[in-house]
């Protein structure tokens, strides 16, 4: 994992209380028919937040990410996005959407289509951007993930490291004001993951509010603002890295920490 800190320089930040809260959740249930997959989670994400979810499998971490996208609902409690709750306006909620960004565990790029025109497409479709000006937009993109010269290529022709900066670029076509990750690296051969890390290193450090679940306890070391740490649905854990990870309060994130962390 490279040092964020030999790649840029990351923007001072206010305290934390000062900024605006983007995401704020409260007494959030999710059920998967009798299966309680979320309870009575309470999280507020301030604007430039960087927050690594982690836990183990079956723990939540990516249902509740995808409930910030509106691709779960939850059946109790109340969800916001920049002011708008998710679960009382469709119309509303599509709009709070288009400002979301996902990258998933599976690059999820149309096979039929070039690199430049899965980037293009959604800017022209939702955004009402000419095909030049998202081409222009697209090639800006796929330029600061490193793999503009792949453009006329088709996923194919691509290792999965490039498919999933291509799919990092997708999403910032869009010029979200959140990112979402839900463990991007976890398909990729080892040799392919630091490609991908150091391209959300560089977007971390530009700002963005990002909220990423990943195994690579590395990059939340370096990059999380804060790590919360899920286990049955519920977050055990919120702390900085540096208290998460040397002194991890429940019992259970020490059983979690003393497996992953070497």
């Amino acid at each position: 994992m490279p040092n964020p800190s030999a790649l840029l320089e990351t923007p001072a930040m206010p305290h934390p209380d000062t900024r605006k809260v983007v995401v704020d959740i409260a007494g959030l249930n999710k059920f998967y028919s009798a299966f309680h997959v979320l309870h009575d989670i309470d999280l507020k994400v301030r604007e430039g937040e960087r927050i690594v979810l982690c836990g183990p499998s079956g723990s939540g971490k990516s249902t509740l990410i995808r409930c910030i996208n509106r691709l779960e609902i939850a059946e109790k409690g109340t969800l916001l996005v920049n002011g708008t709750d998710l679960s009382d306006n469709t119309r509303q909620a599509a709009q709070v959407r288009s400002e979301v960004g996902m990258v998933f565990q599976h690059f999820n790029l149309f096979p039929h289509m070039s690199v430049l025109d899965n980037c293009s497409l959604a800017p022209m479709s939702v955004r009402g951007l000419s095909r030049k000006q998202a081409e222009e937009r697209a090639r800006m993109y796929l330029n600061k993930v490193g793999i503009e010269s792949q453009a006329d290529k088709y996923p194919s022709q691509l290792s999965g490291g490039q498919q999933q900066r291509v799919a990092i670029a997708r999403a910032l076509c869009m010029e979200p004001k959140i990112m979402l990750f839900d463990e991007p690296t976890s398909a990729l051969d080892p040799e392919m993951v630091s490609e991908v890390l150091d391209v959300m290193v560089k977007l971390a450090g530009s700002g963005m509010t990002m909220l990423c679940v990943t195994h690579e306890m590395g990059f939340a070391r370096q990059v999380a603002e804060r790590v919360l740490f899920l286990d049955g649905g519920k977050i055990i854990e919120d702390a900085p890295p540096n208290d998460f990870f040397n002194a991890p309060q429940s019992p259970r994130a020490k059983a979690f920490l003393a497996q992953i962390v070497h």
